[in-house]
Order: C-alpha cells, then structure tokens, then sequence
C-alpha cells in the first residue's frame, strides 16, 4: 500500500504536489480547509502544507493536529512576520532593519529609526502585494489599525531580488538549487530566470543562511528564502516554509523538482543532488486567459491551474527550457504576442535583458 500524505489546503501548490506523488507511487491528498467535513487520517498517515497559515476549520482541527504533521509547530512562527524577523535576528543572519509596530508607535519614530522610507507589513497574511502601506513622506501616518499588527522595515535600495530553494531531510541534510534572479510587478512574482553564472558567488552564502535556519529549526521539506542582493551582500526578505513560485522552473529544468524533493523529504526517500537541465526561464501568468496558442510554443510548457480568472491572480505558469539560449529568446519573444501589453512587456524585456548577462 502506498504511503499517504495530506496537504492543508487544495489550491495549485497542493496540485503540483499531487502530480510530483504519482511517480513516487505516494498517494497525495489535498484537502480543502473549507470542506464540510474532516478526512479520516490513519495513524501511519503524514500531513504536510501548501500554505503558511490557515483559519480554524473542521479541516484544519484534524490535520493540525495529526500527530504527524510534518513542520507542524514551525508553520505559525514563520507565517508571523515579526516571530520570523526574530528568528533571523537570532541566528545573526542579515535582513533588513525593522521595528515592531506596537505601543503606538508613530511614523516620525518609525522614520527616526529605520529612515526616511519605510514599509509597514501586515504580521499575517498579505501576499503578492497585500497587506504593505508605505511610509513615504512626512504626512504618512501608521493606521490606527496597524498598531500590533504589523512590522515595519527599513526601505532597502537592492540591485536585484533573488530567492533560493532548498531542501532538509530527516537526517539533517541539504540540498540547493542555483539561485534564482526574479522580477516583482506590483509585489506579484511575474518572470524568474535560473540557472545565473554572474550568481553563482553568491551561492555558498545564500545555502549558508538557509541552512542555518533550516538547521535551527529541524525542519524537513522544502524552504524558500527571498533576498535581496545588495552589491555582493544578500539580506533576507521572507521566508516560506513550504514549496514557491519561484522554483517552479524546477519542474521542466531539474531532474528533481522542487515538489518532488518536498515528498521525498517528508516521506523519509532519498534526496540526491538534483542535475540542473539547461537554462530557464519561468513567466507567470497573472489574470489573463488560458491562450492554447501558448501550447504550440517551442521548449515551452504551460501550467494551468483551473481557477477563476480575476485582475491580479496567480492562474497558471510558462517554463521554458532549452540549452539554445537563441531559441529561448525566440519563445519568449513569441509569447509576448500571445500576452496582455499590461506589465507583460516589462517581463519580457526584463527576461531577454536576464538572458544577455548570463
């Protein structure tokens, strides 16, 4: 009998998953935190997480509280800003200067302490975007509805954003994969670009930061960590326990994804060096229309999720992957035709540019 493993929640990431499981022969079930009733877990069963944090449902009671829930302790620290922030802080690991917003603390102070731009961020939740309010000029005011619930930090003027994901195994050993260059339009992740030689100095430092905290918190599965590269120094943004957009490029160019390597991990297999398949580049798309014109696209391949299309959503993938640089700068250039004008542009231009500093 196949081994089972429950994913707290069924959106795309949980899809992936599923898809990765199959060849492993592991039966993986997403479930909906909104379901109306809870799963019948076994005792030899294992429950992992698509996601950070989640509201009290029937749903989430029961997979929370299975006794093996992988990480189970480990989500609700990182999901808060300011508990991650003081991770990082006690590792002595760089990350950009920040204060907590609490006592009524007010924007001149925040100002006086992290300069003159600064970034407040929801403790919980605000993703691709949501949840910041900027600080900006001295009319700025912290919301009332701010205080206690959110963390402020320094604005940092970084030449570039950057992310690596890695891998722990219940051994305690590691695994990365090349840093990942990545291009954010209006806090959504629209293009990354990876493998990146002009990177690769920096690479033993970022698997030293992610190691540490992986190591520090004696997790298992796969981890993503955000930077930002400021000239040949990386200070961590965020950290997401789980697997990320920005290692989707993995599917089509690693012989192990960063899916599968997630269900090797937690399912206690083997976690080999992954062979890195020539060169990537992953576009997202954002709120536009599935386009089967996308699929007759060369070295490329289309990942839809199936959900409502709205302004601003997540609702799909493009990998393309090819060892020809000039016929991946060919694709990308075909697949701007076939893309809304809207920001896609910039991601375009912005992923040729990518491909020309190799």
């Amino acid at each position: 009998m196949s081994q089972r493993i429950w994913v707290l929640g069924a959106g795309q990431l949980g899809a992936m998953l599923k898809h990765a499981g199959m060849p492993l022969a592991l039966d993986v079930c997403p479930v909906d935190i909104n379901e109306g009733t809870a799963p019948a877990l076994s005792p030899n069963d294992l429950v992992t997480a698509e996601r950070e944090q989640w509201p009290e449902t029937l749903v989430t009671h029961a997979l929370a509280q299975h006794p093996r829930f992988i990480n189970q302790n480990i989500f609700g620290r990182l999901a808060d800003r300011k508990t991650q922030k003081e991770l990082i802080d006690s590792l002595g690991i760089a990350t950009a200067p920040w204060r907590n917003v609490a006592n009524d603390i007010t924007a001149n102070e925040l100002r006086d302490q992290l300069g003159e731009r600064v970034l407040l961020k929801r403790r919980t939740g605000g993703y691709d975007g949501r949840g910041q309010h900027w600080l900006r000029t001295d009319e700025d005011e912290v919301p009332d509805d701010w205080q206690g619930e959110a963390i402020a930090e320094q604005a940092i003027n970084f030449d570039e954003e950057v992310s690596l994901v890695g891998v722990r195994n219940h051994q305690g050993e590691c695994v990365f994969y090349p840093l990942t260059l990545n291009l954010h339009l209006s806090g959504i992740l629209y293009a990354s670009i990876a493998p990146l030689a002009r990177l690769q100095p920096l690479q033993a430092q970022a698997e030293m930061m992610l190691g540490k905290i992986l190591n520090a918190l004696d997790y298992v599965g796969v981890m993503a960590m955000e930077t930002f590269r400021v000239g040949d120094q990386l200070l961590i943004n965020e950290l997401a326990p789980r697997v990320h957009n920005s290692g989707h490029w993995t599917q089509a160019g690693a012989s192990i994804s960063q899916f599968e390597y997630h269900l090797r991990a937690v399912a206690g297999m083997a976690t080999p060096l992954p062979q890195v398949i020539g060169q990537n580049v992953m576009i997202n798309l954002i709120g536009t229309d599935y386009n089967p014109a996308w699929r007759d696209l060369p070295c490329a391949r289309t990942y839809w999720y199936g959900k409502e299309v709205r302004a601003g959503r997540k609702v799909g993938h493009i990998n393309i992957v090819s060892n020809n640089i000039t016929e991946i700068r060919e694709t990308l250039v075909l697949l701007g035709d076939l893309l809304p004008e809207h920001h896609y542009r910039e991601a375009i231009d912005w992923s040729l540019n990518g491909l020309a500093t190799l």
